[in-house]
């Protein structure tokens, strides 16, 4: 009974759209990497965007004013990562947050003299645990390029590793997937990518897991042959968990 009333409920909200299927296909010819998702996996993928614009909102900082491009760029971006998953990886929390550019994120950290330090760095994208994604305009609208650097999707794959607590580059697994083997694989990468950096992966990737299976992440749906190239078992574990194989495109 739950599931026919959550059908409907979807159901009605892709009715009521404000975005024609015409108006996301003009959407996505201006994101570069979808050009590889077959017809259907394109009306797929505006519906599950069309659910997120409804269910979280996207509001703009500083100033910056959110067109329907914007709405229609980050919302289909965000969306690639769990187009073969389900919006339900995005449960928990409920807004976006754009600014026009780099924005200042302040954070306190004790020393080993028990001394508290306030500092303030320039980011260009962050993911609150149960709090919003927060990203930078004049970076996202450039995500998508195929050049392995996408900030959408790094902080949307850190909510989805959010879902079980804290980053920590060990998102939920499907019941096929083994715990153990994605564990060594990532650590073995990890281990690795901090010794012997890897052409075409961003050196940030080397700060901690989390970020490790974020940029992997850009990386994978953006310049997959890279990926294979540095670590083909971590594509293969990718593969595997968000269900798609980009390098591979039935399109």
């Amino acid at each position: 009974m739950l599931s026919i009333i959550k059908d409907w409920r979807e159901q009605r909200i892709l009715d009521q759209s404000q975005f024609s299927q015409s108006d996301w296909l003009l959407a996505a010819q201006k994101i570069p990497i979808l050009d590889r998702l077959t017809q259907s996996e394109l009306t797929h993928l505006f519906e599950l965007a069309t659910l997120l614009l409804h269910d979280k909102s996207i509001v703009g900082a500083q100033g910056f004013v959110i067109t329907d491009a914007v709405r229609q760029s980050i919302a289909l971006q965000a969306c690639l990562p769990i187009l073969n998953l389900s919006l339900e990886w995005y449960e928990g929390w409920s807004s976006i947050i754009i600014y026009p550019g780099a924005f200042k994120s302040e954070s306190t950290t004790t020393d080993e003299l028990g001394i508290v330090h306030q500092n303030s760095h320039s980011r260009s994208g962050e993911a609150w645990l149960r709090g919003p994604v927060i990203l930078s305009w004049r970076d996202a609208q450039h995500s998508g390029e195929r050049d392995g650097h996408n900030v959408v999707i790094h902080e949307f794959v850190h909510k989805l590793d959010m879902l079980n607590g804290r980053a920590n580059g060990f998102p939920p697994l499907p019941a096929d997937m083994d715990p153990a083997n994605w564990t060594k694989t990532m650590e073995t990468g990890f281990a690795d990518f901090q010794q012997y950096p890897k052409s075409g992966l961003d050196r940030y990737g080397s700060t901690n897991p989390a970020e490790f299976f974020a940029v992997l992440s850009e990386v994978f749906f953006e310049t997959p042959q890279k990926l294979v190239d540095a670590y083909p078992e971590i594509y293969q574990i990718m593969m595997n968990f968000f269900l798609q194989d980009p390098l591979h495109s039935t399109s």
